[in-house]
């Protein structure tokens, strides 16, 4: 929960009563490791705050290849976005990394935050804007900057993630096959 406080005070200012009243609207859920929390198809109904643990997005390509989209640690928020926003069925799967605490704060209840709290929509706006901006950047990263560079800017973004995470997540992540990543791994342990 004072986890959850931290993050929205970076944004906003809340009253004590505010606080409360924003905990009252989520849920805390305990979920051991490799539990699936969204499928693809599913209608995403609520957004996760993780308070410990790893959780991930990924989808599934036509040969069963998975490609991870985001991870989230403690502090992070994940969710299909389209799917939350839209309420229609989605395209990611949302899983559990490692055993994990997480908040869930249902669309409706977020609906009900802008009405009661009417600072929230700020909040959750902020949270928008800046999913929108580093997902942009990803995109701009993948298509310009070589494996080797990305997989750096990875280690540099999630420096603690890097040993907690399969080496297969990682190549996913940033693009690359595991077999490929394995290679340029040892590559750049030998510089």
């Amino acid at each position: 929960m004072d986890l959850l406080l931290q993050s929205i005070a970076r944004h906003i200012s809340l009253s004590p009563e505010e606080q409360q009243q924003f905990l009252a609207f989520t849920e805390t859920k305990n979920y051991k490791a490799k539990t699936i929390l969204l499928k693809a198809g599913e209608i995403c109904t609520h957004s996760f705050f993780v308070t410990k643990g790893i959780l991930r997005s990924y989808t599934l390509d036509e040969n069963g290849v998975e490609h991870v989209m985001s991870f989230a640690c403690p502090g992070w928020w994940i969710a299909d976005m389209y799917s939350y926003l839209s309420q229609r069925p989605g395209h990611l799967y949302i899983e559990v990394n490692e055993d994990a605490d997480v908040l869930l704060l249902s669309k409706e209840n977020q609906e009900r935050l802008y009405h009661d709290i009417i600072k929230t929509e700020r909040f959750f706006r902020i949270l928008v804007e800046n999913s929108l901006v580093a997902n942009q950047q990803r995109l701009m990263d993948n298509l310009s900057f070589t494996a080797e560079a990305r997989y750096d800017k990875f280690s540099k973004k999630y420096p603690d993630l890097i040993h907690c995470l399969p080496q297969k997540q990682i190549a996913s992540y940033i693009g690359v096959t595991p077999e490929f990543f394995s290679k340029m791994k040892a590559k750049l342990l030998k510089k």
